[in-house]
């Protein structure tokens, strides 16, 4: 069954980096297809900031929050349009 494309997020302001981030957010931003991440930007702790396109895993320079959101938004609408 397939279901309607989603997309989520959450940035929290934090104490302390996330290693080896080393500003002061925490975040998750996930692009949904059929209930797969398709489009993902996060910074896991150990991996530091990085994006996902599918399968694979890219580094991603953070630039602040509001060029994440936008960054974000910008990779959803390449998508959609593929």
């Amino acid at each position: 069954m397939k279901t309607a494309p989603c997309c989520a997020w959450v940035i929290w302001e934090v104490d302390d980096p996330v290693p080896p981030s080393e500003h002061r957010y925490k975040y998750r931003l996930v692009y949904l297809e059929n209930g797969k991440r398709v489009i993902g930007f996060d910074n896991e702790r150990g991996k530091g900031d990085h994006r996902h396109e599918g399968e694979m895993e890219f580094p991603y320079h953070f630039a602040g929050v509001p060029a994440l959101v936008k960054d974000f938004i910008n990779a959803v609408r390449q998508r959609r349009k593929a």
